[in-house]
């Protein structure tokens, strides 16, 4: 993203950002989290004994902690992303609740309005900086339309291209977009030119912004609560229907409202809302209420719709919605709070006192309100939801910081570093698939047989090895190796002795996986530890080679296998 250049005011009002910034009177450049560069000049009235250890020889500095910070919610966003199906647990709530995956993206929101207090400190000239401000949002919200509307069909998928009738209006980077515009005007045109000496002063500063914060809030509640849902159809899309997916009801779809105040997936007004001034056809089409109770026999993960599943159980909705994305840019409002601290508070410990001070009432509020019946939810970015998450932001920002910044231990966050630095290209290439469905383009006679599938197959293959815990590790590795031709015989007590171990083909989990406390899996584990060893003594020996004391195999007369690694299989049927 483009940098916006602004100059601090030189009257004293201000204390440097950093404890080794410039301090002998010359404009300098800081640079802090996500490439924002803000030219700086210290205050008049600063006093020069200063220690060499506060003074550093290089202008340019970046505050290491929100890039940090940053670079861990792209590690986070991977990791649910990917392990998510997995493991559910993981995974995003179904409706109500939180999961690790839930924080993504309020850790997001809460770094852009922290990096905008920091790019805005001094704005000479409004206009031009309101102006980037608009152009940086029409960027995000293009690059989310493109990688989100529905323009790429998935990295199992080699085609590109979407119906604008039914293309997807809004996404992640639309809501940081919004979040970015909302705090971005609020911090250039919303500020009291008042000298922050006290902690009251720092309130007076900063009084439009809490109280545009509140607005926000109590129009989202207003709405939330206030609006009539009524009666509504929708025609079942065919991107709603999967292989898990009954096909009944398939048409149009009537859903019965007529109510108020319901925070339920088929009648609540941030759902509402998004259909009237968006369209249904340019909802997200697969919502994350599939994977309920009422709507998965899976549940908490996605499956088919148990039976007399509700109607709305296909019906769309998105989870990035315009209301909710309302009290979403209050989490960016609440970042900006944070960087004041930064700005305004020039001792470190200062600043983490006060950043604990601010976390800790956020996140009372949330559990109270989660305990009065206004429940944590991700999909309609409830009240409680917002405080929780924007506490536990705050929180992690704090000992980030203490870490990174205050005692200077750098080393072991290198990589996060990096990745908070380059968190845009990180998400467009891995979490909306541009890079793996561009490897998936390469493949060898057939698409299935790309470098990305045959990578997760491989690695499924090696999770579900002997004494892994999701262990099915002959049937696993059969299923793998007859799908590439590989053959090799196994001898018959072998196999008789693991034919029992079945899998459970519409969860793909083991049907026994507690049989490890008896006997047969005993047994069978021995068999497959036997069975390993006689095909990795045949890949290395050759069909032709034997070691001085194999008399066992001599013995029982075992027919001779492949000489080659790369005819094995477990693929043949035993013999009669």
């Amino acid at each position: 993203m483009a940098s916006i250049v602004v100059v601090t005011d030189t009257g004293g009002d201000r204390t440097p950002l950093l404890q080794n910034s410039p301090t002998d009177g010359s404009p300098g450049d800081v640079t802090v989290g996500g490439g924002e560069s803000v030219s700086s000049k210290t205050s008049a009235e600063e006093p020069p004994d200063k220690s060499p250890s506060d003074i550093s020889p290089d202008p340019k500095q970046r505050l290491v902690s929100l890039d940090v910070f940053r670079g861990i919610t792209v590690a986070l966003m991977i990791l649910v992303d990917d392990a998510g199906k997995a493991f559910p647990s993981i995974n995003h709530a179904p409706w109500f609740g939180v999961t690790i995956a839930d924080f993504v993206m309020p850790f997001f929101l809460f770094g852009v309005g922290v990096s905008v207090s920091l790019v805005f400190k001094k704005v000479p000239n409004k206009s031009a900086a309101t102006k980037k401000v608009i152009l940086r949002t029409i960027k995000l919200v293009l690059l989310g339309v493109i990688l989100q509307g529905g323009y790429f069909h998935g990295r199992s998928h080699l085609t590109y291209g979407v119906d604008v009738e039914k293309i997807r209006l809004m996404g992640v980077l639309q809501r940081i977009a919004i979040g970015y515009l909302l705090a971005s005007v609020l911090e250039i045109w919303l500020i009291n030119n008042i000298l922050v000496d006290s902690a009251v002063a720092f309130v007076k500063r900063y009084c439009f912004q809490l109280g545009a914060a509140i607005l926000l809030g109590l129009l989202y509640m207003i709405l939330l609560y206030g609006l009539y849902v009524p009666n509504w159809t929708f025609e079942v899309s065919t991107l709603s229907i999967t292989s898990s997916t009954s096909l009944f009801g398939v048409g149009t779809q009537t859903v019965q409202c007529g109510v108020r105040s319901s925070l339920k997936p088929p009648c609540n007004a941030v759902g509402f809302l998004d259909r009237f001034l968006l369209g249904e056809q340019h909802l997200y089409q697969r919502p994350v209420y599939r994977r309920t109770k009422e709507c998965s026999v899976n549940s908490p993960d996605y499956g088919p719709l148990p039976p007399n599943s509700p109607a709305w159980c296909l019906a769309p909705f998105d989870p990035e919605g315009i209301l909710s994305s309302l009290m979403a840019a209050i989490t960016c409002l609440i970042g900006l709070h944070y960087g004041h601290i930064l700005v305004h508070w020039k001792d470190q410990m200062q600043r983490v006192i006060l950043w604990s001070i601010s976390s800790l009432p956020l996140l009372i509020s949330g559990y109270l309100l989660n305990a009065v019946g206004v429940p944590l939810s991700k999909p309609l970015y409830t009240l409680s939801y917002m405080f929780i998450t924007a506490g536990a932001s705050g929180i992690i920002l704090t000992i980030i910081f203490f870490i990174v910044d205050v005692k200077c231990i750098r080393k072991p966050t290198v990589i996060f570093q990096w990745m908070g630095m380059n968190a845009l290209i990180i998400y467009a290439l891995a979490a909306c698939d541009v890079f793996p469905g561009a490897l998936q383009g390469f493949y060898w006679r057939s698409p299935e047989n790309n470098l990305v599938d045959v990578s997760e197959r491989l690695l499924q293959t090696v999770l579900h090895s002997k004494n892994g815990p999701f262990s099915c590790p002959l049937h696993t590795l059969e299923s793998e190796f007859s799908s590439n031709k590989l053959r090799v015989k196994i001898p018959k007590a072998i196999y008789m002795a693991t034919s029992e171990h079945e899998i459970n083909e519409n969860s793909g989990t083991c049907d026994s996986c507690h049989c490890h406390q008896n006997e047969a899996q005993r047994g069978r584990e021995k068999a497959e530890s036997h069975l390993g060893k006689a095909i990795a003594h045949r890949a290395v020996y050759g069909s032709g080679q034997r070691r001085g004391r194999s008399t066992r195999l001599r013995n029982n007369n075992v027919k001779t296998l492949p000489s080659r690694l790369s005819k094995v299989s477990i693929a043949d049927e035993p013999e009669n």
